[in-house]
């Protein structure tokens, strides 16, 4: 996906709460990064809410492991 406000392209892979591990990637099914993406498709934006603010992403990829 990518940040629209840094143009900067993240991926992550939404995991059970045991696997979780932010700096590999891997976002805890509950996190709230995890929560907006759920359910979204390619082309979808997304809003985030985070502690500094709302962070907009356009998902661009979607994969199914």
């Amino acid at each position: 996906m990518i940040n629209l406000d840094t143009d900067q392209e993240v991926s992550y892979q939404i995991v059970g709460e045991d696997e979780a591990d932010i700096k590999s990637g891997k976002l805890s099914v509950y996190s709230p990064i995890a929560r907006a993406l759920i359910g979204k498709s390619e082309g979808d934006e997304v809003v985030v809410k985070a502690p500094a603010g709302d962070i907009e992403y356009e998902i661009c990829t979607v994969e199914h492991i």
